[in-house]
């Protein structure tokens, strides 16, 4: 599916901005973390500052919607793989009235926001119980701890689709209190030089679940 993306489940990647906080202990080892670091982008923290972009980026998607209109397709957009869209800082607010006017401008183009904070959603998100058809909402989950705290959340917010990432996945997790609230899993293990191991049968579990319960599952990979 990949086109503008090096992410195989999407389409294209956006990112309204640069930079985070770590929350949980997916986080250890962030990639995205190591990458500005790697390129002289000090973004990460609760004192960094976040790097934003100016109009020829955020004219990007507008183009894609184009392209995937003229298909007569739809496509993709993962958001964001450098930030969290629902980081809980005002100097972001301008930037997310930003993201909502341009997810109402490319109908074509089906928005994925996964966050790591969905508990934050419905008060940083601007459409209450009414959520625009173009737009998937996930939550990382990466062991049954964060499962049990982050998925009633997820299942309470009427997005037409709830996701899961599973990845890096650090334990078994059982689905089956909010099997019918999700739509799809995406699961994969840590890489990296210290990747902490996965188990096999926790990938097959999860494979398992998903199948009984109708939800689609996407592997991305065992991991190092």
């Amino acid at each position: 599916m990949a086109r503008n993306s090096k992410i195989e489940w999407t389409t294209h990647t956006f990112n309204p901005w640069w930079g985070c906080v770590r929350v949980s202990p997916a986080c250890k080892h962030c990639y995205a973390e190591a990458w500005a670091k790697r390129v002289g982008q000090n973004v990460w923290g609760v004192g960094a500052e976040r790097r934003f972009f100016g109009e020829k980026h955020w004219a990007d998607p507008l183009r894609w919607d184009g392209v995937a209109r003229a298909a007569n397709e739809r496509h993709r957009v993962f958001c964001a793989s450098m930030a969290d869209v629902f980081e809980d800082r005002r100097d972001l607010d301008p930037w997310r009235e930003q993201l909502w006017t341009l997810i109402a401008a490319t109908p074509s183009l089906d928005w994925l926001l996964l966050t790591k904070r969905p508990g934050l959603v419905q008060h940083l998100a601007p459409w209450g119980n009414e959520w625009p058809y173009n737009v998937w909402l996930g939550t990382t989950v990466e062991d049954q701890q964060r499962a049990d705290e982050q998925l009633p959340k997820l299942a309470a917010i009427p997005a037409r689709v709830r996701f899961l990432s599973a990845e890096p996945l650090l334990g078994p997790i059982n689905l089956s209190p909010w099997a019918t609230a999700l739509d799809w899993v995406i699961t994969g293990g840590e890489s990296g030089p210290k990747a902490r191991p996965s188990s096999p049968s926790w990938f097959l579990d999860l494979l398992n679940q998903c199948m009984s319960a109708d939800i689609a599952f996407h592997f991305k990979q065992w991991g190092d």
